[in-house]
């Protein structure tokens, strides 16, 4: 008998995280990194448990999601897991211009953004 396959937890490091990239939680929650300054970020987060993202995808899951500000330590330190997206498999993949627009848009973090890169 085969024993089921096991999702594989990674715990990120901070030098990982990058803007405009999106990762993917254990509690299949997608988050986007939407701005970084020191060492601080503002990302957009879907609701726990989301259907995942398919091949087609042509909307951000964070429809009513509010923008969170973090450090960056902490947002490493949430328990992450590869997933495809596009067409690849990997622990974040990047978004395109009109992708992480919609994210900034979908939970209205322009301001936000603003904020954090002017401190």
């Amino acid at each position: 008998m085969k024993k089921p396959k096991k999702i594989k937890n990674v715990g990120l490091s901070p030098k990982e995280i990058e803007v405009g990239y999106l990762y993917f939680t254990t509690a299949n929650q997608y988050r986007a990194v939407l701005a970084m300054k020191g060492e601080f970020l503002v990302y957009a987060p879907s609701s726990e448990g989301v259907e995942p993202l398919g091949p087609n995808a042509t909307k951000m899951p964070f429809e009513n999601s509010p923008f969170k500000k973090c450090q960056t330590v902490t947002f490493a330190k949430k328990d992450y897991q590869v997933f495809e997206f596009n067409g690849t498999q990997a622990i974040k993949h990047q978004l395109n211009e009109s992708q992480l627009a919609e994210a900034v848009a979908q939970c209205n973090a322009k301001l936000a953004i603003a904020a954090l890169l002017a401190e």
